[in-house]
């Protein structure tokens, strides 16, 4: 995989380029060739890269572009680019659902059960996700701040 990606010579993973690895690895699953291509660290498309779960920046960053990608395709009328958008998050969705459901650590499952929330509105309504998104961290970074002591009476 290592010397197939270094012969693409390619500064960025393009959807030509994934497409040409699926078609190379035909016995490898999407989601675990996705996984040896992001760990090339070659920067990745969209579409490519799909949606990135490790923790909030990178489920924002991802969920973001793939927003970008969505409404872009809206705009050019592209049906079939704004459902391969929505086929990524949802199968993200359902994943963040499955490791809350097998998650041992409360503090594990409480952040699946969030990012499943995050991608709930993505596809349920694209279009205030970015503002929605935005609202949400300043609400989540206001809780994780610690709290003032009140004066002393």
């Amino acid at each position: 995989m290592a010397a197939h990606l270094a012969s693409l010579a390619a500064e960025r993973i393009t959807e030509e380029h994934w497409q040409a690895l699926r078609r190379r690895f035909p016995d490898v699953s999407e989601s675990y060739l996705r996984r040896l291509v992001r760990d090339s660290g070659l920067p990745m498309e969209p579409l490519v890269e799909g949606v990135r779960q490790e923790d909030f920046d990178q489920l924002a960053r991802t969920l973001l572009a793939l927003h970008a990608d969505y409404t872009q395709a809206a705009e050019a009328d592209d049906r079939e680019r704004q459902m391969a958008c929505r086929r990524l998050v949802i199968e993200a969705k359902d994943h963040a659902r499955w490791a809350a459901r097998r998650a041992k650590d409360p503090a594990r499952r409480a952040m699946k059960e969030e990012m499943v929330s995050w991608m709930l509105v993505w596809l349920e309504m694209p279009a205030a996700f970015p503002v929605w998104l935005e609202l949400r961290r300043r609400k989540l970074d206001g809780e994780s701040q610690p709290k003032a002591e009140p004066p002393p009476e």
